[in-house]
């Protein structure tokens, strides 16, 4: 007759080992399991372009194609267009009414002159925002970073039209740079590490 067996006895050899109180079985419940790859916040998972930035990326499958100099010049004209629009109004407008009273008269043209330069400041904010302005969108063309294919954020955008200041410097080849670049950069471009693209 045999005795009663001891609970906490190691089990014969070659037999398996039964997991102990509160332990889960390997790979159980409770147990993280090894992320895929490509997951969320890994190279390659959602909402992680990878590849942008390297020389030849843009334009390949699944990259933006880079925008044309003649749709970043036209875009351009167009932003410049609505600005010198809302000057030239506020000045027949002014005109007209200094005839009635030269206060009301010149209100209206510093109004306007005010005006151009909100919706001006203003396009740049949105830019940042949405890498469009009026004339962007139109042209079917974005702004996005260089490096991983992100807006820029409406503090860069501002600051990167004062930094256009160095393509124009050196008679104007900054702005033609674009032309004939691999990444179709202005030097500005270059500086902040910045592209133009296209979209649908």
């Amino acid at each position: 007759m045999t005795g009663p067996q001891d609970p906490f006895a190691k089990p014969a050899s070659g037999a398996p080992e039964a997991p102990g109180y509160g332990a889960p079985p390997s790979g159980g419940y409770g147990q993280p399991s090894a992320p895929p790859s490509g997951g969320y916040g890994q190279p390659g998972g959602y909402g992680q372009p990878s590849g942008y930035g390297q020389p030849g990326d843009y334009g390949a499958p699944g990259r933006p194609p880079l925008a044309e100099w003649g749709s970043r010049v036209a875009a351009y004209l167009i932003d410049v267009a609505i600005v010198v629009g809302i000057i030239i109004v506020s000045l027949i407008l002014g005109a007209v009414l200094s005839t009635v009273s030269d206060v009301l008269g010149g209100l209206i043209i510093v109004a306007g002159y005010l005006g151009a330069f909100g919706f001006f400041f203003w396009q740049l904010v949105v830019q940042g925002q949405t890498g469009q302005t009026i004339g962007k969108k139109q042209m079917k063309i974005k702004l996005l970073r260089e490096q991983d294919g992100q807006l820029v954020g409406a503090g860069l955008s501002i600051g990167r039209y004062f930094v256009h200041i160095v393509d124009s410097l050196p008679l104007y080849l900054g702005y033609l740079w674009p032309l004939w670049d691999d990444k179709k950069q202005t030097f500005a471009d270059k500086i902040l590490q910045t592209v133009v693209v296209r979209v649908p």
